[in-house]
């Protein structure tokens, strides 16, 4: 059977993950990772998509993206794919597939939840002890955030801007999010969407996304339908 489409709204961010095949490596060295960064910047705009997060983990991709109509997301994650696999296979001699299957995605609610996810997404190698701080990792957003770097990948979300009315007030209010963990109930809240390609949000954004899209956006109950009452007396 084949799969529905992907959940994708004109202006509605998405949170993206890409898995290397059999969550093998995808990022052999820091030359991959530039190279992977070109792309993106690339394909983005030629796709009408705005980055506001990401991070490259050795065998995966997270973004946090906006698309300015409905596809772009997906097609600009197909020309990436096949750029920088064709790109990588020849310097290192490899063939066949480097990323595994469809990409995952989750539709994110900008009021209630897009800070959240970004939050998820630039602490990352923080979950996987790699480093003790988001600052540590140079290959993420987040040092575009706080001022210690120029990204021009990256377009805040208004979100972001509405932290302060200062640049410096930004960056402080900003930093300040990630000095406590986001919660267990929070990761699996995020983690849910993303693997099942729901939506992330507030009853009102599902509602609305739903009405848009004309099915669920909801991810699937776990286990067996209950039996009513009528049904268990039987």
């Amino acid at each position: 059977m084949a799969r529905p489409p992907r959940l994708e709204l004109a202006n509605v961010p998405l949170h993206v993950v890409h898995r290397g095949n059999n969550r093998a490596a995808c990022f052999f060295g820091d030359v991959d990772r530039r190279f992977y960064l070109k792309c993106l910047r690339q394909s983005a705009a030629a796709r009408g998509c705005v980055v506001h997060a990401y991070v490259l983990m050795t065998n995966h991709v997270h973004l946090l993206v906006t698309p300015t109509e409905a596809g772009a997301v997906g097609t600009m994650m197909q020309d990436i794919g096949r750029r920088y696999v064709r790109v990588i296979n020849t310097i290192y001699g490899r063939t066949g597939s480097l990323w595994e299957g469809r990409v995952k995605s989750s539709l994110i609610d900008s009021e209630r939840y897009l800070l959240t996810c970004h939050r998820y997404i630039e602490e990352n190698p923080v979950r996987a002890r790699m480093v003790s701080r988001a600052a540590a990792y140079p290959w993420s957003s987040h040092l575009h955030y706080l001022g210690s770097r120029i990204d021009p990948l990256i377009t805040p979300c208004p979100q972001y801007e509405a932290l302060g009315t200062s640049a410096d007030e930004r960056r402080a209010a900003f930093g300040s999010l990630f000095a406590v963990p986001l919660e267990a109930r929070v990761l699996d809240e995020i983690r849910s969407a993303i693997n099942t390609d729901s939506a992330l949000g507030s009853e009102q954004f599902m509602q609305y996304a739903e009405a848009r899209l004309g099915r669920s956006v909801r991810p699937p109950q776990r286990g067996r339908p209950r039996k009513c009452v009528t049904e268990k007396l039987l």
